[in-house]
C-alpha cells in the first residue's frame, strides 16, 4: 500500500456496516491517513428492516465490497467526508482501481443513489414519470463516460428508463 493508493473497506456499525472509500494520504506500518467518504446505507437498511430485501441484500450490509456497494447505492444513503486512518491488521482494506474509486466517487458526487430511489419509490404515475425524467437529464449530462456506463447499465438492470 502507497501513498495515492484507492482503497474501500468496510466498517462496523452495529449489526451492519458501513463502508469508507478514498485515497491514502500517507502509510506508517500497518496503518495507513485516509481522505475520502464514509457511506452509511439507511435505504438498504430499511429494505431489509421491512423485509423487502433479499438474503444477497443482507449479506451485502454485512460484508459490504467495492464490488457488491452497487447494490447499497440503489437505495438512499447518507455520506460524509472521512479523514482517518484505517489499520490494515484490523481493518478489511481492498486496493482498488481509480477508476473503481471515480465510478463510486460519482455516485456520491452526484446524488445519484437519491434520484433512482425516488424513481423506485413511487407508484406508477405522473410523479414517477418525472423522477424518472429528472434521472435521465442527470444520465444525459454527466461527464464520465464510466459513470454514465455504470449508471446507464444499473437502470437497465433495474428496468426504470423504459
Amino acid at each position: 500500500m502507497t501513498e495515492g493508493s484507492h482503497v474501500f473497506a468496510p466498517r462496523p456499525d452495529g449489526q451492519y456496516a458501513r463502508f469508507v472509500f478514498g485515497v491514502v494520504t500517507g502509510v506508517d506500518g500497518d496503518r495507513m491517513g485516509i481522505n475520502g467518504v464514509v457511506v452509511d446505507p439507511v435505504g438498504l437498511k430499511n429494505k431489509v428492516a421491512q423485509d423487502k430485501a433479499g438474503v444477497r441484500s443482507a449479506e451485502v450490509l454485512k460484508n459490504p465490497t467495492a464490488e457488491n456497494c452497487i447494490h447499497a447505492l440503489i437505495f438512499r444513503v447518507e455520506h460524509d467526508s472521512f479523514t482517518g486512518v484505517l489499520d490494515m491488521s484490523q481493518d478489511k482494506v481492498e486496493i482498488i482501481p481509480p477508476k473503481v474509486h471515480s465510478n463510486l466517487d460519482g455516485w456520491i458526487r452526484e446524488d445519484l443513489p437519491e434520484l433512482i430511489n425516488n424513481v423506485l419509490s413511487l407508484p406508477q404515475g405522473v410523479e414517477r414519470d418525472a423522477a424518472k425524467r429528472t434521472l435521465r437529464q442527470k444520465m444525459d449530462t454527466l461527464l464520465d463516460r464510466n459513470l454514465k456506463r455504470n449508471l446507464y447499465s444499473v437502470c437497465r438492470s433495474l428496468k426504470i428508463l423504459n
